[in-house]
């Protein structure tokens, strides 16, 4: 599969259409993986703070503590 990449001149508007080196290719796959493996970390730490948040709030319940007090406390 060829991959190719535009290349405008904001001057003329004229577009010239170009395949991509192999190099650029890797650095986009590169890129596209690193792109996935800081997603997931950001879904994985947002996740991570619900449950503690949940958890938190748990424990607070557990002392007794009302959901407008638990409310007045955390924001």
């Amino acid at each position: 599969m060829s991959r190719t990449a535009a290349e405008i001149n904001c001057a003329t508007g004229e577009v010239t259409y170009r395949e991509l080196s192999a190099e650029e290719i890797a650095m986009a796959e590169a890129d596209a993986v690193r792109a996935t493996e800081q997603m997931a970390a950001q879904e994985a730490a947002q996740a991570k703070h619900l449950e503690d948040k949940a958890a938190g709030n748990q424990k607070l319940k557990d002392l007794g503590l009302t959901d407008d007090e638990i409310a007045a406390l955390t924001s």
